[in-house]
Order: structure tokens, then C-alpha cells, then sequence
């Protein structure tokens, strides 16, 4: 056992499914946490990342029997980058540590990925009268706005692009560019698994209170805006041609409605009687054209970008033809299947 705690990556073999649980001051939480995931998935190791917190966290957590290490750069991002580089496994579950998500869905979405070769499951929480309180209006209607908007851009192949209930495949983690530092981390997991086109899956699972005790760090506004600025970056940064076409359309039609009554009055007169106007339209429509000539340009380069993510993913191989994971001796992956009546 202190071989599976301390030696982190050197025997993830044997870990085939690790529960990886961010934490920040859920010192009432994450006990229940963990003991939900331990029965649910009897057979997987459960790490608990604390994220400079002020209370009792890495201690109950440790009592509890998790494997608790600290990531000092705060935010949930760079913990979740932090776990992906350090843990090897077959399986990734990631759960929030506040006890809001169903454990016992865990099984299911495990086996859907294992059995039908994916890359991630989402946990698509529900939003019936039971969970009302625990999602709140501000948050499922922002939920709405921010996931209508990837689906539009990037494809139309999920339902709650802000779940913190995952569980990701090996090739996914290992190839995946975390590069978000706070709550934005579910929006980047989302865009990098629509772009790669890579196979999806979800279920549905109960979305609940936190216990009584346990305070949330959201912030509706504040991580919304935060959350809609990320996906603005990732148009421009995954989409440039239609970014910068758009702002240079808008160039244009701009320019157009300055210059229209000036040529008409030129026309007519053969004199131009709002000379400023008129170089305010010529800025204008030559913005607009540098505009469409960078679009043309960084859409080249993202391009190749994603060509070279698309070979570091198809460069890890799959969980079965890893020599770590498939040669002999190893720890058997957990009996997932449900017990017989």
C-alpha cells in the first residue's frame, strides 16, 4: 500500500481506474466523498489534491483513506493539471469534492467508457424538482447561455459542458493541453474533445445539496464572465478564420455606412464634403481587410496545431496495448458489473 501511495506514476498500472478529487476547504465534504466512490468503485485508488486549504481538509481526507498530495498554484485548472501529469491509470474519474454528485453513477459511466472505447463521459445532471435547490437558477440558466453557445460553434454533441462529473481515458489526460487556471478547465475539456472529434458519451446522474456546512466557491457572475471570455479565446484561438472574418465584417459594414452618403455627394457634386469621414471609412475598410488577411493566415496555423494534437493523441496508446497496463501479474481492473439478484 505505501508503494501505491508514494510512488505515483511508477505503479499507475495497477491503478486501472483512479478517482481524482480537487479540493479547496471541503473539510465536510470529501469525507462523503470519498467513502461514496469507495463503495461505488471498490478497486480504484482515490486521490485527494488540496488546494491550499484553510481547514481540516487533507486531514480528513488522509483518515478517510485517500491519497492526498497539495498543488500550491491556486485554482482548480492547475490542480487538474497537476493530477493529469502526475497519475497514470486506465480510467480517470473527476469529481468535485463538495458531495453534490451522484457516486453511484461512477460504475456506469466507467464501464460505458471501457466497454465502448471513449474518451470521456460526462455526468449530465438533472434538473428536476429534487435537484432544484442544489442547482440553482443563475447557474442552470448560465449553464444554458455558455453551453447553447459551444454546441453552436464547436458541435453539437453535448448537454452540460460545465459538469465537474467526468471520467476521461488515458489517451485523453495524457494528451490533453491544460492550460485554464480556474473554473474554465470543464469549458477547455469540452472544445479540446469536440475539436479533436474524439468519441463521447454522458449520463444522466441526480445532482444534489451540499451537506450542511459545506460552502460553495462559485461565483455566478464573476466565473460566468470568466467562463465566456475563455470560450471567446477559444474561438479565436480554434476558430480564427471565422473570428477575425466576423470582426471584419463588421469593419466593413461600417466602413460601407460612412462611405455611401459621401460617394453619393461626390457623385453628384464631384466633391468630398466630409474629408475626415471619409478617412475614417478608408481606415475602416483597411482594417477590415487585415482583418480577414490574419483570419486567413492563423487559420493555416491552427490547422497544423491541430494536426499535431491529433498525432500526440494517436501517439498514446490504448489502455489494452500499453504493456504497463496489459502484462501479466498485474491488478485486475474492478468487477463493475452489478451483482446478481
Amino acid at each position: 500500500m505505501a508503494a501505491a501511495q508514494d510512488s505515483g506514476g511508477r505503479t499507475g498500472a495497477r491503478r486501472r481506474i483512479a478517482v481524482l478529487i480537487p479540493c479547496y476547504n471541503e473539510e465536510v465534504a470529501v469525507p462523503l466523498v470519498i467513502a461514496a466512490f469507495r463503495e461505488a468503485l471498490p478497486g480504484a485508488t482515490i486521490y485527494v489534491y488540496d488546494n491550499n486549504s484553510t481547514d481540516r481538509t487533507r486531514e480528513v481526507a488522509a483518515a478517510a483513506g485517500a491519497v492526498v498530495r497539495r498543488e500550491t498554484l491556486q485554482g482548480k485548472g492547475n490542480v487538474v493539471r497537476r493530477m493529469f501529469a502526475d497519475i497514470e491509470a486506465e480510467a480517470y474519474v473527476l469529481v468535485d469534492g463538495d458531495d453534490t454528485y451522484d457516486a453511484t453513477a461512477a460504475s456506469e459511466m466507467v464501464r460505458l467508457l471501457l466497454t465502448d472505447r471513449l474518451d470521456m463521459v460526462t455526468a449530465v445532471r438533472v434538473t428536476d424538482a429534487e435537484a432544484g435547490l442544489a442547482y440553482r437558477p443563475g447557474h442552470r440558466f448560465g449553464n444554458r447561455v455558455l453551453t447553447g453557445m459551444v454546441r453552436r460553434i464547436f458541435g453539437d454533441r453535448v448537454s452540460d459542458m460545465l459538469s465537474g462529473y467526468r471520467v476521461f481515458s488515458r489517451r485523453f489526460v495524457k494528451s490533453f493541453p491544460a492550460l485554464a487556471s480556474g473554473f474554465e478547465t470543464e469549458t477547455e475539456f469540452t472544445v479540446h474533445a469536440l475539436e479533436l472529434r474524439l468519441p463521447l458519451g454522458e449520463v444522466r446522474t441526480r445532482y444534489q445539496e451540499r451537506p450542511v456546512g459545506s460552502v460553495s466557491k462559485l461565483n455566478t457572475w464573476r466565473d460566468g464572465m470568466r467562463i465566456l471570455r475563455t470560450i471567446l479565446l477559444l474561438v479565436q484561438r480554434e476558430r480564427p478564420l471565422a473570428f477575425f472574418a466576423s470582426s471584419g465584417a463588421a469593419l466593413l459594414v461600417l466602413a460601407i455606412l460612412l462611405a455611401v452618403p459621401l460617394v453619393a455627394t461626390y457623385v453628384e457634386t464631384g466633391l468630398v464634403p466630409r474629408f475626415p469621414t471619409a478617412l475614417l471609412a478608408t481606415g475602416l475598410a483597411i482594417l477590415a481587410a487585415l482583418s480577414m488577411v490574419c483570419g486567413l493566415i492563423l487559420d493555416t496555423v491552427s490547422r497544423g496545431r491541430l494536426e499535431a494534437r491529433v498525432l500526440a493523441y494517436l501517439a498514446i496508446p490504448m489502455a489494452e496495448d500499453d504493456p504497463e497496463v496489459a502484462g501479466e501479474g498485474l491488478c485486475p481492473s474492478p468487477d463493475l458489473t452489478p451483482p446478481k439478484a
